[in-house]
């Protein structure tokens, strides 16, 4: 089994590298775990590679909010110190410091 440590943590602001969007992580996979279809979508020649963290995002862009499954290597942190403006982050997130939303619940 391969053990993989997420870079990102709940509730921290990230950004894409490639594409104009950036989200608040809600869920952490250690390793791909979508569907062949939703991987197979992906031009070849960017797909990322399996083994490695990817990220639930409640996401925004210029034009709407959504959910996004993101490659740990497509992201990097956010230092704009801007809050996300999803309409679904008070239901998982308290207030915003520093980069980083409080969570509104324990891990186990």
């Amino acid at each position: 089994m391969i053990r993989q440590r997420a870079k990102y943590h709940l509730g921290q602001v990230v950004r894409h590298r490639k594409h104009p969007f950036r989200g608040v992580v809600f869920d952490v996979d250690p390793q791909f775990s979508n569907t062949d279809e939703w991987y197979e979508a992906i031009p070849e020649e960017s797909r990322p590679k399996k083994q490695q963290p990817f990220y639930h995002l409640l996401a925004e862009n210029d034009q709407s909010f959504y959910v996004a499954y993101v490659s740990e290597q497509n992201l990097v942190a956010d230092y704009s110190g801007e809050p996300v403006d999803h309409p679904d982050i008070p239901d998982l997130f308290g207030a915003f410091h520093d980069g980083s939303y409080e969570l509104h619940f324990q891990m186990n």
